[in-house]
């Protein structure tokens, strides 16, 4: 019981020191210096570490450095003993930013795995899918893939209002239904 209880406050002690160095790190306004910070964290687990990497990844994108973001979240995708939520969220940032180094074929494919029921970030997969759709020039498919979009329980209000901009963008009417 003394172990467990040490073993259970050691874990508290080294989560509160990872908050406080990610606050603090995700505190500074320059992105240099926060990119900085958080590349100086000491991390004690997989999963902390893979934390540390998908918000390096966010500095990174304010900086517009998407090949370093694939980069830099590879070694998560890949990490088996890591929980299959990380390793699906650094791979939709990867594809998110992605562009230079993966083709819109190998972007939808990597979308389409997001998308799978039960998947976490699959409404959000399915509204880069219509992106990719209206890119490749099937505005048609763009509009099918939004509508059911509009329609899915899991839609959240900011991403539901993305895709009205999207359908209107896209020319569709929406004063008379959705």
């Amino acid at each position: 019981a003394a172990y467990r209880e040490y073993s259970r406050a050691s874990e508290q002690s080294a989560a509160r020191a990872l908050g406080d160095a990610l606050l603090a790190a995700l505190d500074n306004e320059d992105t240099d210096a926060r990119s900085s910070a958080l590349s100086q964290i000491q991390t004690q687990s997989s999963e902390a570490a893979a934390i540390v990497a998908i918000l390096q990844a966010g500095v990174l994108a304010e900086q517009d450095r998407g090949a370093e973001i694939v980069t830099l979240l590879q070694p998560i995708v890949d990490d088996q003993d890591l929980s299959q939520d990380y390793r699906d969220l650094a791979n939709f940032k990867q594809l998110l930013h992605a562009e230079d180094s993966l083709d819109a074929g190998q972007r939808r494919a990597g979308f389409q795995a997001l998308a799978e029921p039960g998947k976490p970030l699959r409404v959000l997969a399915e509204e880069q899918l219509a992106l990719l759709d209206w890119q490749a020039g099937d505005q048609d498919a763009a509009i099918e893939r939004l509508t059911a979009l509009l329609d899915d329980a899991d839609l959240t209000q900011n991403l539901q209002q993305r895709t009205r901009q999207l359908l209107i963008a896209l020319g569709q009417d929406l004063t008379s239904g959705n």
